[in-house]
């Protein structure tokens, strides 16, 4: 906050609401590119950098423009569909940085990570471990895998977002790790090649990633010891950001320590796939106060963004801090708004439609909001539901505004569809 307003770096939302319309994704460089540092320090504090890749995990947040500047950082990319290996290629990633990890890859997906030359397949069944063997042995390869090992350590998280229990879709159990790596040392299209575990995301306490890696190198080494190396180690990600202001999010450093310590001396590569630790706190969604509706209980305030452009809130019960963005001096009224609780609501016909649930403001029709921590999960997740166009994006860079994503236009929403045709 400064000159009376909010500012993305050298630039004043108000501008860039002026400019670009509301409602509408900004992101700053400078964020993005202090968030990947702060985890390449980390790990050249612990003499590590030169034998570890991070693979920025593009669920979080896929614009091509986010997608090629951490190609140009160096990052490589955890993808989890074929749209997303599209999409680093586009956006100028290296398909030899990149991991593919997900459930239920198509056959159709195998064949193209496979025909693009991808790093690893992180396998998370046996039944996909045959399917990738058919279909490298059909296309006359090998396929690289590493078994994603669900450890069963409680992530003490949203239960949607804890991935390493037991009760999980995700991964192999621990349990059955070491004989599926056996069954894959047989096959002759699958070259065997790193292990990978991801327990789940938004992880404010290092303690239990570190509990996932012992259980991980512990396999490692029974591994080895059964002639199967593995040439690197993926931990995955999960490490959360700062959503209250009471809530303090660990530092890169600081979350990382208790693992690249355990690390230390061993000669596998090291691989680890943040995404919204790399881009939550480097985005947020600027909307405007349509309409103030009071009410004998509860004051809403309806804005222009709503569940469809960030989702969280309705589908987590997530918390975003909202915070004006300054006074918009020709709101009737603009001088005399008292502060009050507000329900920050959305347009769309759902009573789910919220994105903040009593929030103190002073607020006026027509002022801006902004909506802060939406950079991961908010646009790549974002719908068409009540037929409203997706917002733009656009980055800040110093004083410089990119548009990377222009706003739909309601006639692209049906450009796929048709009527039936005239009866007769």
């Amino acid at each position: 906050m400064h000159d009376g307003g909010l500012h993305v770096e050298g630039v004043a939302l108000t501008d860039v609401a002026t400019r670009f319309g509301t409602p509408c994704y900004v992101y700053s460089r400078a964020a993005l590119t202090m968030a990947y540092a702060a985890y390449r320090d980390a790990l050249q504090a612990h003499g590590l950098a030169e034998r570890s890749l991070i693979c920025y995990a593009v669920k979080a947040n896929s614009n091509l423009a986010i997608l090629n500047l951490f190609a140009e950082l160096g990052a490589g990319f955890d993808i989890v569909s074929g749209g997303e290996l599209a999409r680093v290629i586009a956006a100028g990633g290296d398909p030899g940085k990149i991991v593919f990890s997900g459930v239920g890859k198509s056959r159709e997906e195998m064949r193209a990570a496979l025909e693009a030359g991808i790093h690893c397949f992180n396998v998370e069944s046996a039944s996909e471990l045959e399917h990738l063997s058919e279909v490298a042995g059909s296309v006359g390869r090998r396929a690289p895998v590493s078994l994603r090992v669900n450890p069963d350590v409680d992530p003490k998280t949203h239960p949607y977002i804890s991935t390493g229990l037991k009760n999980a879709k995700f991964g192999v159990a621990f349990d059955e790790a070491f004989a599926l790596y056996r069954r894959a040392a047989t096959l002759p299209h699958i070259a065997v090649k790193g292990i990978d575990c991801h327990i789940g995301s938004q992880l404010l306490d290092p303690a239990p990633a570190a509990e996932a890696a012992d259980k991980v190198l512990a396999l490692v080494d029974r591994l080895a010891a059964a002639g199967i190396a593995l040439e690197h180690i993926d931990l995955g990600g999960g490490m959360g950001i700062q959503y209250r202001t009471d809530e303090p999010a660990p530092a890169a450093a600081e979350y990382l320590a208790p693992m690249l310590s355990r690390l230390a001396g061993r000669r596998e590569k090291l691989m680890f796939e943040p995404g919204r630790s790399l881009v939550g706190n480097a985005g947020l969604l600027l909307t405007r106060v349509e309409v103030l509706k009071p009410g004998e209980e509860k004051h809403f305030a309806v804005v222009d963004a709503a569940m469809n452009d960030l989702m969280r809130p309705a589908l987590y019960d997530a918390w975003h801090d909202i915070a004006r963005v300054g006074a918009d001096t020709t709101a009737k009224g603009a001088a005399t708004a008292e502060t009050m609780s507000y329900e920050i609501v959305g347009p769309v016909c759902e009573s789910g439609d919220f994105l903040g649930h009593d929030r103190l403001l002073a607020l006026n029709e027509g002022d801006l909001l902004a909506i802060l921590s939406a950079g991961a999960y908010g646009m790549a997740m974002a719908s068409n539901y009540n037929s409203r166009p997706r917002p733009a994006e656009v980055m800040v860079d110093g004083s410089i505004v990119h548009l990377i994503r222009r706003r739909e236009d309601v006639t692209q929403l049906f450009v796929l569809e048709s009527t039936l045709p005239r009866e007769g």
